[in-house]
């Protein structure tokens, strides 16, 4: 599934969308790092294609000529404030 990194919906984009092409729901760009199977915060560059250019803004849409839409499945309820302070107080109950 070519799931959006920000709002992990379901996008039904193809595996290469252009740089303009942003996600039906929150509107944020799918041909973005953040959405490539490279990206990886603890590589350098934060990718782990080695002939890849800098990218500054990991969230905006590029030109990366390496990137491929990262295969993941959507987690039900993640991504969403509500969920993530559910967990977080479970984390605290006595």
């Amino acid at each position: 599934m070519r799931i959006c990194w920000f709002c992990t919906t379901d996008t039904g984009a193809g595996a290469r969308p252009s740089r303009e092409e942003t996600c039906p729901k929150c509107k944020v760009a799918l041909r973005c790092c953040r959405n490539c199977r490279f990206y990886d915060r603890s590589a350098h560059n934060q990718c782990r294609e080695p002939a890849a250019e800098w990218v500054r803004d990991k969230e905006l849409g590029n030109f990366c000529e390496y990137f491929e839409f990262a295969d993941r499945a959507a987690a039900p309820g993640s991504g969403k404030p509500d969920n993530a302070r559910r967990k977080f107080d479970d984390l605290f109950k006595g």
